[in-house]
């Protein structure tokens, strides 16, 4: 573990300034908005070790199963989740640091298998570190605790160094994505092939949204999604297998600290997660021209279990909290400037 903490600045700054964006009118929503906001629980992170969910990704080889990891400053684990909410399997990844794990997603190994892709990929000092790291393992064939070795990449951005928390791999070219989270937000293609042992070079290849906190490509390929605290952008994929022109906007349910998304299953819904103990997983509809057709939709059940309705106060509680919040760093830019 090679966090340092004393370097690092608290993070909650990152959701105030969103909030305060937000309530100035600043946030970026030039597509039409899908109402989706009364999205349902489709299961509680109810392990206690589980506290700072940054990351989501469908399990290919288990249904029911989702994966995800906390934050910085922790063990290199992954938690295998069930519909229910509950732990099934940790996995303990050898020979991986776990500096600022922020994103995760499912591609495939050397062999073709089915494997699991952790990124390394946060600087909350917002170009500090020179480069980044995703972590690969193949995603074991039964469920069970184990520590299991990770193949180590290295990446550099080709444009220097930059904070990050969405990593997407392309289903059908397993071909790895991250999306820079700043104001003026880009999305970076890796090499096609990412090699151990030496420097892959990250190149812009698109803009992604402002504050970028998490994304996904859908199971058949033929839409992507980056999400924010708030709100989250639909992107169709184009011929290259990029990220192509936006869609539309969804509406995520309001969250503590919304920093995961991912694509159901089936390919109908979105995952959307949050930092915080106990908190849940809400299950969001797509619009039907994002669904995949009878014909291109993966075999396998959806990853939600037993839906509970959004609450609805909740959601207003936290639009008070985020309008409070950015009255506070308001008021505090006022007072620096008078000073």
């Amino acid at each position: 573990m090679n966090r340092d903490r004393t370097a690092r600045p608290r993070r909650r700054a990152p959701v105030r300034a969103a909030a305060a964006l937000a309530v100035a009118g600043c946030v970026l929503a030039p597509a039409p908005a899908h109402a989706a906001r009364g999205g349902e629980i489709a299961f509680r992170m109810g392990d206690p070790r589980i506290t700072e969910s940054s990351g989501l990704a469908v399990s290919a080889r288990h249904p029911g199963i989702v994966y995800t990891h906390n934050d910085s400053g922790g063990v290199a684990q992954i938690f295998a989740v069930d519909g229910a909410g509950r732990t099934r399997a940790v996995l303990t990844l050898s020979g991986a640091g776990a500096r600022d794990w922020e994103a995760m997603a499912l591609g495939k190994d050397e062999r073709g298998r089915p494997a699991i892709f952790v990124a390394d990929i946060g600087d909350n000092l917002g170009g500090a570190w020179p480069f980044v790291t995703v972590y690969r393992i193949t995603e074991p064939a039964a469920l069970g605790n184990r520590t299991v070795r990770a193949t180590a990449f290295r990446l550099r951005y080709a444009d220097g160094p930059r904070n990050a928390e969405t990593m997407m791999i392309n289903p059908r070219t397993n071909r790895l994505y991250i999306a820079s989270k700043l104001f003026g937000g880009a999305v970076y293609e890796a090499p096609a092939t990412l090699r151990a042992g030496r420097s892959n070079t990250l190149r812009k290849v698109g803009d992604a949204p402002a504050m970028a906190t998490d994304g996904a490509f859908s199971p058949d390929g033929r839409t992507c999604v980056i999400r924010t605290y708030f709100n989250a952008k639909l992107y169709g994929v184009g011929a290259d297998g990029r990220p192509g022109k936006a869609l539309e906007t969804i509406d995520l349910p309001m969250q503590r600290q919304g920093e995961s998304i991912t694509y159901a299953a089936d390919g109908r819904s979105l995952l959307a997660g949050s930092e915080g103990s106990n908190q849940p997983v809400y299950a969001v509809p797509l619009p039907g021209s994002a669904r995949p057709s009878p014909s291109s939709s993966p075999a396998g059940r959806s990853a939600e279990g037993a839906p509970e309705r959004h609450d609805a106060g909740g959601a207003r509680a936290g639009l008070f909290l985020a309008l409070a919040i950015a009255g506070a760093v308001g008021y505090g830019l006022l007072r620096r400037r008078g000073t």
